[in-house]
């Protein structure tokens, strides 16, 4: 019996029909060159009809629950992201040791955040344009500052923490060069590191 007749009779999608009857249906289906997929002829095609659409509505029910799942996990990130957002904002950080209205009720230890940011150096030359330096230099160490402090608040949130104290930053500056091939010496962009320190912990507010 050919299945493309089974499919035109019954009007069903091709592709899908066919995986179900070679993959999870236990007739015996063959191809032939010529013919095209067979199943035998004693084959109850009523019955195999009906055992189609209940899988075709057990696939339909697999892929609706994976989407509630996929959907339900991403409403979950998205609420959790929510909350860190607002912890983040409302986070504090000192430079001192103590937060006046508050109770430090837990320390979870020394932490840390980094960032790195090159500059040009200030060329000067027929061929070549000058770099400010110093504005160049100015805007890098704030820009990096920041971000080290986010990173350093992203520390303290990990560990469970909602406040830093005793924060400071330790600066790097690089000069990095090497040779190039007509035997001189290749100056490289300069490198700025800084790193923001601090301790993390919890602290809550004094009841009046």
């Amino acid at each position: 019996m050919k299945v493309s007749k089974i499919i035109k009779q019954y009007n069903l999608p091709e592709d899908p029909f066919l995986k179900y009857l070679i993959k999870d249906s236990n007739i015996n289906v063959e191809y032939r060159l010529l013919g095209g997929y067979e199943i035998p002829d004693d084959t109850n095609v009523d019955e195999l009809i009906k055992n189609y659409n209940k899988y075709k509505e057990k696939q339909k029910q697999i892929i609706e629950k994976k989407k509630a799942a996929i959907a339900e996990k991403k409403a979950k990130e998205e609420q959790e992201l929510m909350e860190k957002q607002k912890s983040m904002a409302q986070m504090l950080i000192t430079s001192g040791f103590q937060f006046d209205g508050y109770t430090i009720t837990k320390y979870s230890g020394y932490i840390s955040g980094d960032d790195v940011i090159q500059v040009n150096r200030g060329y000067a030359g027929v061929f070549s344009s000058a770099t400010d330096v110093g504005s160049s230099l100015t805007n890098a160490l704030v820009k990096i500052r920041r971000q080290a402090l986010l990173e350093l608040k992203e520390a303290a949130y990990a560990l469970g923490c909602n406040a830093v104290i005793g924060v400071d930053f330790d600066y790097i500056t690089l000069e990095p060069e090497t040779a190039n091939f007509q035997g001189g010496t290749t100056y490289l962009p300069y490198v700025f590191c800084v790193t923001a320190n601090g301790n993390a912990v919890v602290i809550e507010k004094n009841k009046c």
